[in-house]
């Protein structure tokens, strides 16, 4: 019990801490409402990508496995309104930014990691919605949603790395590396690329 109430503390300070500091940036200072919340879209972003790998692999204590699968769904669905967010409102406050960085010719290298890793969360959202109506045997699915997952943690976490911008260093960097962490655990859990567990 001790345990299972630690660790779920320690994802709420994961989650919290990082937004509460972001909120103290200077670089928030004279910034549009529309920009601070495309900021603030982005950090939820990375810290809701701590917690799909948890619940995808069942990690997390107390919940069962059908609410684990339920709960991956709703981030899911919370990961891709945040990350539309995101890039909507640098849209609105900086169009030509948003057009270089999706044409992969925008001269700041964090863009293009951060489009990667949007494109593949959203193909991976789009094989989460229509796992059924696909005729994909469930190990291929599996492997491409779980490969697409993996691209979009891997983008975010460089992107995050690369921006010089609203995150406090210390928190960013702390979160990526949980990020990361969480991911490796839940791949070395389900074991996605062992093509012998399965005849």
């Amino acid at each position: 019990m001790i345990r299972s109430a630690l660790i779920w503390l320690g994802i709420g300070a994961a989650l919290l801490v990082p937004l509460i500091a972001a909120a103290t940036s200077p670089y928030l200072a004279w910034r549009d409402p529309i920009y601070i919340l495309a900021g603030f879209a982005g950090v939820l972003s990375l810290g809701l990508l701590l917690l799909q790998p948890l619940l995808a692999a069942r990690i997390l204590p107390g919940l069962t496995p059908m609410t684990s699968r339920r709960l991956h769904r709703w981030v899911g669905t919370t990961l891709i309104a945040a990350i539309c967010i995101h890039v909507g409102g640098l849209w609105i406050t900086s169009p030509p930014d948003v057009v270089d960085a999706l044409l992969f010719v925008s001269a700041t290298p964090f863009s293009a990691w951060g489009v990667i890793a949007m494109w593949a969360a959203f193909f991976a959202a789009f094989l989460g919605i229509y796992r059924q109506r696909m005729a994909l045997r469930f190990r291929v699915w599996r492997l491409t949603h779980t490969t697409l997952a993996s691209v979009t943690i891997v983008g975010s976490v460089v992107h995050a790395v690369l921006i010089e911008g609203t995150m406090e260093i210390m928190t960013k960097t702390a979160l990526c590396v949980l990020v990361l962490l969480a991911s490796g655990r839940a791949l070395a859990k389900l074991r996605v690329w062992d093509v012998r567990r399965r005849a």
